[in-house]
């Protein structure tokens, strides 16, 4: 069975839906000094708002509100209906801890916590 939507309709809905997809997300791109709310984000990529999206090529760099999340290499957009969409290059998660670059020995660590003098 079809079903017939006036255009109007379907209009107010696809708006309705890229309006609500831009509330519930605080994923945005950090472009420099330029930040661009995140309407989508999936493992190859992610999408801004047609309208107001640049056309993004290089380091980018992804948060979710204050967190630091991606550091990403863009390297294609394409427009999908009010939506740009963004591919990755690569991305790689930001870690909130610096590596180690030694090897810890368990046998090294301290055992008992002595208390401090009274």
């Amino acid at each position: 069975m079809t079903e017939h939507i006036a255009e109007s309709l379907r209009l107010a809905l696809h708006q309705a839906r890229i309006a609500a997809l831009r509330k519930s997300s605080k994923l945005c791109v950090h472009d420099g000094d330029r930040v661009h709310p995140v309407l989508r984000l999936w493992e190859d990529g992610f999408s801004l708002a047609a309208k107001t999206a640049p056309i993004l090529r290089g380091h980018v760099d992804l948060y979710d509100g204050s967190r630091h999340l991606y550091q990403c290499l863009v390297v294609a957009s394409r427009v999908e209906e009010d939506e740009r969409v963004y591919e990755f290059k690569w991305h790689t998660r930001v870690a909130d801890q610096a590596p180690v670059d030694f090897a810890r020995d368990d046998s090294e660590a301290p055992r008992v916590l002595i208390p401090p003098p009274l």
